[in-house]
């Protein structure tokens, strides 16, 4: 053969997915040809697509090298590039490819993608917009404009974005997921879950989108224990059981006593809700018994990412990395005990804990609950979200009878112990909270009630709108109906959404003019915002998590409705570990004159607005060295029990 018809067979394999006989003929033509551009380049695309973006962007540069008027060369170097996480070089290397090619849509895609990584969303969007002005049947570039529009908060925007990408591409699974994602934004949750079924049937080994689907019913008012139970299953058989082949034994030192190497993986080490109660815990750990490991997914670090840095022992980075590639590196590591901080929430790890890189696995922290999977044998809670839960065993029966205003006496507040267990594996440590927060030198001052000054009272909710559904709705609609005058104040990015929500209102009697809307702002910003607000409402089943300690903190009461699942039991955690059980409903009805009641008594609500912030610092909830100690007390019960099945 010539050079040119090796270098035509060369693409023809490579083109067809055949990776190995078209790096062997590329290496072949740059033996007789060290020159050849187009082989350096195209050899660089496959060590790319290997997953070797060192050697591609080597590779590749020799390519420029010899050949500077390349543009497609350019592009796929940012590529490369942006897989190393060199974001300035990569979005350095697109802007030279449109330097050299004007009228490149794929290039300006890719420096979409590049600048949204970088937190750029507008410059995104821009760049975006270009690709599809150059090629308006562009997909993939529609699908992109999505992403960066719902980053940015613009959730309708977004959703015709991934609409039309749909149009273009029917069988488009990501597409489908993410449209999934905005739409479970704007509290549209039966729409989404439409969306995420349809990704998986497109799809059905789309790990990701099941994982949004089992996150968001966690949501839905209409769906039981049981059923989100079932669908963790079906999780786990589809994504995880065809990885049991992947598990070896390991080699970790049995030994019960010595100092333990804990592994945490997660991409939210950075300003997060889980970033802000995992810090304590951070913070507060025993070095001389556990020595930290973080294996962290985070695409923006900033200042908390830098201080959880500080705090591990060791950094690896996931990003770019597979989850195959993640799980021989713990192994590698020697990890004793993994943590999972996601469970099925966005950018877990979950099939890394399906390889059982560890000998012991854990979930934690994502949100309070299961994850399903047979290789996570623990998972850690608090004693009050798993109270009452039928098939919980002896203990739970024992308090499950119990009202929520009498749990306090009949749950005592020790170390915490293996005494639950749920499924054939799981078993759950329970603390005395879930939650240990940190104020993070957010001393802002509270403030008078502000229904004294205003004459009325102010209901408020802050948490993610995802939580505000119909059933919210008909709840909250009975208070502000009973309480003369009051308004409501909701958290919610901009969009048709919005609407929606008044009209659904209006149907339920509540005049839309006592509703206010506001957008997110910097936490400390946002923190502001309660200086306005009187009595936090609840959401359900998915109660506010830290967003009610949050008021807490800000010496807003937040009444609690007790559901069945872990997430809707927040509220009874919060409260009674503040010793409020008076503030727990246990039926809608009670909720509703619970609250109404509250509002009507404003010596105690400025009672309650005066001294919340010194309940919560007297309280196990910013109790962070009894919080690491419980926590560390758990994970040494975990390695016992593995130290006493291996053998003598």
């Amino acid at each position: 053969m010539t050079t040119q018809q090796a270098f035509d067979l060369a693409l023809q394999h490579h083109q067809a997915g055949r990776l190995a006989e078209a790096e062997a003929l590329y290496r072949q033509i740059l033996a007789v040809q060290p020159n050849h551009a187009d082989a350096l380049h195209l050899l660089g695309v496959v060590a790319h697509q290997a997953g070797k973006n060192d050697v591609a962007v080597g590779l590749i540069r020799q390519a420029i090298t010899l050949k500077a008027n390349f543009p497609e060369a350019h592009s796929n170097l940012g590529i490369a590039l942006r897989k190393t996480r060199q974001l300035d070089e990569a979005i350095a290397a697109f802007r030279q490819a449109i330097t050299l090619q004007p009228s490149y849509p794929e290039a300006y895609s890719n420096l979409g993608n590049a600048l949204i990584e970088k937190g750029q969303q507008d410059e995104a969007v821009a760049a975006y917009r270009q690709a599809i002005a150059l090629q308006p049947n562009y997909s993939e570039a529609h699908y992109n404009l999505g992403n960066a529009l719902r980053e940015n908060g613009q959730l309708g925007e977004a959703i015709a974005a991934y609409r039309h990408a749909i149009a273009l591409r029917p069988n488009y699974p990501e597409a489908y997921s993410n449209l999934g994602n905005a739409l479970r934004n704007q509290g549209k949750l039966d729409e989404a879950i439409a969306a995420y079924r349809q990704a998986i049937a497109l799809q059905p080994d789309f790990s990701k989108a099941h994982s949004n689907l089992v996150f968001t019913l966690q949501y839905h008012p209409r769906f039981e224990a049981g059923t989100i139970g079932e669908e963790e299953r079906v999780w786990s058989q589809q994504h995880a059981a065809p990885l049991k082949q992947f598990i070896k034994p390991h080699s970790n030192d049995p030994n019960p006593r010595r100092r333990l190497r804990v592994g945490y993986v997660s991409p939210d080490f950075r300003d997060h809700v889980v970033g802000r109660y995992v810090m304590p815990l951070f913070e507060h750990h025993d070095r001389a018994q556990l020595e930290l490991w973080c294996y962290s997914g985070v695409r923006r670090p900033d200042e908390m990412t830098g201080r959880f840095r500080s705090l591990a022992g060791q950094w690896r980075s996931t990003l770019g990395l597979s989850d195959e590639q993640v799980a021989e590196l713990i192994r590698e590591d020697g990890v004793d005990i993994l943590v999972d901080l996601s469970l099925h929430s966005a950018e877990n790890r979950l099939l890394v804990f399906a390889r059982q890189p560890a000998p012991v696995q854990v979930s934690y922290a994502g949100y309070p609950g299961s994850t399903g999977l047979e290789a996570i044998e623990y998972r850690i809670s608090d004693r009050y979200l798993e109270a009452g839960a039928s098939e919980m065993g002896d203990r739970s029966s024992e308090i499950g009878s119990t009202r929520p205003s009498d749990l306090l006496s009949s749950i005592s507040h020790s170390e915490p112990a293996l005494t639950l267990s749920k499924g054939p594996a799981e078993r759950v440590f329970l603390l005395d909270s879930y939650w240990c927060f940190d104020p993070r030198g957010a001393d802002l001052p509270i403030g008078a009630l502000p229904a004294l000054e205003n004459k009325a009272v102010t209901f408020g909710c802050l948490n993610n709108f995802c939580k505000v559904n119909e059933r919210v709705l008909a709840l909250w609609a009975p208070i502000l109906g009973s309480v003369e005058g009051s308004r409501l104040l909701l958290l919610s990015p901009a969009g048709s959404h919005r609407k929606a929500t008044l009209a659904a209102l209006r149907e339920l009697g509540v005049d839309g003019s006592r509703v206010e809307f506001v957008a997110w702002r910097p936490w400390c910003e946002y923190l502001e915002w309660y200086q306005r607000i009187d009595i936090g409402l609840e959401t359900f089943p998915y109660n506010g998590h830290t967003t009610s300690l949050d008021a807490f903190w800000m010496g807003v009461p937040v009444p609690a409705l007790v559901g069945e699942l872990p997430v809707a039991r927040a509220g009874l955690s919060h409260l009674m570990n503040l010793g409020l059980p008076e503030l727990v409903a246990g039926s809608e009805e009670e909720y509703v004159n619970l609250v109404v009641d509250l509002a009507g008594d404003l010596p105690r609500l400025a009672e309650l607005r005066a001294t919340l912030r010194e309940r919560m610092k007297a309280s196990v909830l910013m109790d962070a060295p009894r919080y690491a100690r419980q926590i560390e007390a758990a994970y040494r019960a975990m390695w016992r029990r593995w130290c006493a099945g291996q053998p003598a």
